[in-house]
């Protein structure tokens, strides 16, 4: 290794970008694997001295309830990780044997809290005796490169079909399942979950198709990153789940997505002349132009539009203080009959350049139903659900596109003078479709 190899492993990252230019590439992966080593045994490092100083804590890792809040307290680490990193310095002190492979950097860290996790909590069905083997077994699927977790978790699972016993492993242990979904300050919602390997592979399955890239028409890749390509993929198995699947009954009703607006408020914009105005001349915020939904409350009237398209409507008559005087059974506002007729006509989105297939399309009134638009065939166009949001609700761009039906009873998409001068009607995009 030359001497700049070794500056470069050894010493700072401050200014490396602008000298790596010197290294090859034979050099450069070279570096990469000289670096990887010595994160390794850094990690290693790291994880004795915590161990040890959690044997003889001073004053400051009591004060910092435990060796782990306090390494957290002191780095950039999170308080979980550097708890992780004193448990696992506690749980190597019984399996020496592990212990040296992971100070050796044959082990990572990972592969370590496997395969000590198995050693504490063996099957019920082993000898005492087989463990050292079981160690051996374990370290040699968790050593050398071509280690993975998969590698380890197999031997993992085959350990314990080879001790078979009544106690359920891990990995398909349903009471260990847990999903907390939290609204947050802003209003969007965090979920996190646990669940066993089973249902787990049922949700990537179902989301397998739903999360892969998808080019544009011209080919260019898609830009979203994996994790928004699984949030999408997961936001549209929800709605076809709502939409389609036999979801039983809730409170009297199928589950759905219930949003409450004044009717009023979801016909007028928030210019309207008709604004009701507060005693001091202002606007009257608190029913301003807000839907509402029982589970994580206020909703902006442009996203309770966009559902509005496309919805199952029920009407309830409520007097001057907001109390019910009568509810009118609820309606379909497009019937299943219309949107087998939009997809023959539309074949998917519609819009100039999509090429989204016919479910993941919602019906677009093109003139709004709250505003007087009828539901009918001529009122109404297939959108994707991203063209449909960018309709009703992105800046500078609701009202900037206008749809209209031709002589040939098809969509046609004006675009704005930004996009061409002209602005020359385009076809809707079945192009692509038939």
């Amino acid at each position: 290794m030359s001497v700049l190899l070794s500056d470069v492993v050894s010493g700072s990252a401050v200014g490396l970008r602008g000298r790596l230019w010197r290294l090859s590439a034979s050099e450069l992966r070279a570096a990469a694997i000289e670096a990887s080593a010595e994160v390794l045994r850094l990690e290693a490092v790291r994880v004795a001295v915590v161990d040890e100083l959690s044997l003889r804590p001073d004053d400051q890792v009591i004060a910092s309830r435990g060796v782990g809040c306090w390494l957290a307290a002191n780095t950039m680490l999170q308080v979980r990780d550097g708890k992780k990193i004193a448990a696992l310095g506690a749980a190597l002190r019984p399996f020496p044997a592990v212990a040296a492979r992971f100070d050796d950097g044959d082990c990572s860290f990972d592969h370590a809290v496997l395969i000590v996790a198995f050693c504490e909590s063996p099957p019920k069905g082993m000898p005492e005796e087989a463990l050292p083997r079981c160690v051996d077994l374990l370290l040699a699927a968790a050593s050398g490169v071509e280690a993975t977790t998969t590698k380890v978790r197999s031997v993992i699972a085959t350990l314990e079909r080879v001790f078979e016993s009544d106690e359920i492993p891990p990995a398909e242990d349903v009471d260990r399942n847990e999903l907390r979904i939290a609204s947050t300050l802003n209003g969007r919602v965090v979920v996190r979950g646990d669940f066993d390997a089973l249902t787990g592979e049922m949700l990537l399955s179902a989301l397998s198709n739903l999360t892969m890239p998808t080019p544009a028409p011209d080919g260019t890749p898609d830009s979203r990153s994996a994790a928004k390509r699984t949030a999408d993929g997961f936001t549209e198995l929800i709605r076809r789940y709502l939409d389609c699947a036999k979801t039983g009954v809730d409170g009297g009703q199928r589950p759905h997505v219930n949003v409450h607006i004044n009717a009023r408020d979801l016909a007028e914009h928030r210019d309207c002349a008709g604004t009701p105005a507060a005693p001091d001349g202002g606007a009257a915020v608190p029913d301003l132009d807000v839907g509402h939904m029982p589970w994580l409350g206020p909703l902006s009237v442009s996203q309770t539009r966009l559902l509005g398209c496309d919805c199952f409507l029920s009407t309830v008559l409520l007097d001057d203080h907001g109390a019910p005087l009568d509810a009118k059974p609820g309606k379909r506002l497009v019937t299943a009959e219309q949107r087998v007729a939009l997809i023959a006509r539309d074949k998917g989105c519609a819009f100039p350049g999509c090429t989204c297939v016919p479910a993941w399309t919602d019906a677009h009134h093109i003139r709004h139903w709250a505003n007087g638009g009828p539901t009918v065939m001529n009122n109404l166009v297939l959108l994707c659900r991203s063209h449909h949001r960018l309709m009703h609700r992105k800046t500078g761009f609701v009202g900037k596109w206008v749809i209209r039906i031709g002589v040939d009873n098809k969509p046609w998409f004006i675009p704005p003078t930004s996009i061409d001068p002209q602005q020359h009607p385009r076809p809707a995009n079945t192009t692509f479709k038939t």
